[in-house]
């Protein structure tokens, strides 16, 4: 991304999940995705997570967040992120189903909005370790000690360092 336009990019906090089918690789798949939209570039991944599901059965997910400047719109940024789950296979045939992919727009930038599409920051991101244990390796996210303490009861471990799961 060109100087001039990562000044006017928007830092976008990207959670990634899956627990269908070749869940690893298919995250591996979703950076490259993410990093091919256009003006869009990913700057930093957390480690690769394994964590049991929440409030959903199946099997556990492999979790990680990733962090990309884009000058996409909030809304544009999204529909781009579902149209990679579709891609990847994903169906919604209840709340909280077993997925091949997931990708929740957690952040962009400072802003705040309510809407019938979309909700930011996510308003459930701080009730799982699956997005604040690899938000916090992450400069600027911001998670505090009290924040991963209230998540402390779910199970999660990491399986492998950014480089060692993927190479920016």
């Amino acid at each position: 991304m060109a100087a001039d336009l990562q000044e006017e990019a928007q830092l976008a906090w990207i959670g990634l999940g899956a627990n269908l089918g070749d869940a690893r690789n298919a995250l591996c798949t979703a950076v490259r995705s993410i990093a091919a939209l256009p003006q869009t570039r990913v700057l930093q991944l957390s480690s690769l997570y394994r964590s049991a599901p929440v409030d959903a059965g199946g099997p556990d997910y492999f979790n990680a967040v990733a962090v990309a400047a884009t000058r996409l719109a909030a809304l544009e940024l999204l529909d781009a992120l579902q149209a990679i789950e579709l891609a990847a296979g994903r169906e919604r045939p209840y709340r909280n189903a077993p997925r091949t992919l997931d990708l929740d727009l957690l952040r962009f930038g400072d802003l705040q909005m309510q809407s019938e599409r979309l909700t930011l920051p996510h308003p459930r991101m701080l009730e799982r370790a699956f997005v604040l244990q690899p938000m916090a390796e992450l400069p600027g996210a911001g998670v505090t000690a009290a924040q991963l303490a209230s998540v402390a009861d779910q199970r999660i471990e990491a399986v492998a360092a950014p480089g060692d799961w993927y190479r920016l």
